[in-house]
């Protein structure tokens, strides 16, 4: 059955995608995808979080491994998790944390290739409504803005705030999205700091509405934050997905390496060729100089390493009391399997 289905593959992709056409004889080698029609959920898909994703997506490189994606876009990581859950999304493009979260809850999902090295967020502090900001403890009793509550952006601002011995009752946070929703609520004095990604927490920046105060957009910021290498964007599903569609988490795996492979020699101008307009938030240069900021945080080549697991453990379980490390078995959490296979067929 596997035959026809490859060699009905002879839709037209482009002259960005021609390359990516070569991946035919491997994704033969690699026996037939299991599921080629697949549903992807992501929260806040125009952030830089998510750049990989949508590179991946733009230049056909998911068509060219035989997989049909509809992705659907949600406030924010926590909303698309839920979609996982609830059964209306096959594949999460989302944080590696909440592996860890689920597992804690007793659901196991599991990452099958990395796409972020840092977690590329920032936290800033509003200098219309906070323009006497000294120190962390000034954020008590105030609003914080995040991409959606229980997401990635959240979680970072719990870690930070508990480094001041604040809890995360002792804010409120806001969901405002990832994009011009998120610049809006901060510049309109709805919310009092955020946490949040790129392109907005660089236009906040570089405007001056905002002072940054926490930032892992670079590698060495994220050393600082969390005392090692945190793993962010990635692909998890759910464990028993993982098991009885191997070829299709292969062919997903393949992708997005290829994307990564891409992105590693793109220069300033392919980006914005490639990205869709509404990404850009109206300000060409603000983007730019927003992806030259977290350039190096995208990942290399899809492997996730074990010390960044051990990292976002030991993060989460400083500030998550339900998250007891001793009862946590990270191995199940995600697999070097697929994009190991993948780093060596691209060369990433």
């Amino acid at each position: 059955m596997s035959q026809p289905r490859l060699t009905r593959r002879g839709f037209a992709l482009g002259a960005t995608v021609t390359a990516a056409a070569l991946a035919v004889p491997a994704l033969r080698a690699q026996g037939r995808i299991e599921k080629p029609k697949l549903s992807l959920a992501v929260g806040g898909k125009a952030a830089f979080y998510y750049l990989p994703l949508t590179i991946t997506e733009q230049l056909g490189y998911f068509k060219a491994e035989g997989l049909d994606v509809e992705i659907s876009d949600f406030a924010g990581g926590a909303k698309a998790l839920q979609a996982l859950v609830g059964g209306s999304a096959d594949v999460v493009s989302g944080a590696y944390e909440h592996t860890i979260n689920m597992q804690a809850r007793h659901q196991f999902i599991q990452e099958i290739v990395l796409m972020g090295r840092a977690p590329q967020i920032a936290i800033g502090v509003s200098n219309k409504t906070m323009p006497g900001y000294k120190s962390l403890k000034d954020l008590k009793g105030k609003k914080i803005g995040v991409s959606a509550p229980g997401s990635s952006t959240n979680m970072i601002a719990n870690l930070v705030l508990s480094r001041a011995g604040l809890q995360p009752s002792d804010v409120s946070f806001v969901g405002v999205g990832t994009s011009s929703g998120a610049l809006a609520a901060l510049r309109s004095g709805q919310i009092d700091a955020m946490s949040n990604t790129d392109p907005v927490m660089t236009m906040l920046e570089q405007k001056g509405d905002v002072k940054i105060i926490s930032d892992t957009r670079t590698l060495k910021g994220t050393q600082e934050v969390f005392g090692g290498p945190m793993p962010a964007a990635c692909l998890y599903t759910n464990a028993d997905f993982v098991k009885a569609n191997p070829n299709t988490c292969q062919a997903l795996a393949n992708a997005i390496v290829h994307g990564l492979k891409w992105l590693q020699t793109a220069g300033p101008s392919d980006i914005i060729k490639t990205v869709p307009e509404s990404y850009l938030l109206g300000d060409r240069g603000l983007y730019l100089a927003s992806f030259n900021k977290v350039r190096e945080a995208i990942g290399l080549d899809g492997v996730l390493p074990d010390d960044g697991a051990r990292t976002a453990l030991k993060a989460l379980a400083s500030f998550e009391p339900s998250i007891k490390p001793e009862k946590i078995d990270l191995a199940r959490t995600y697999t070097n399997e697929f994009a190991r296979r993948a780093k060596e067929r691209f060369k990433a």
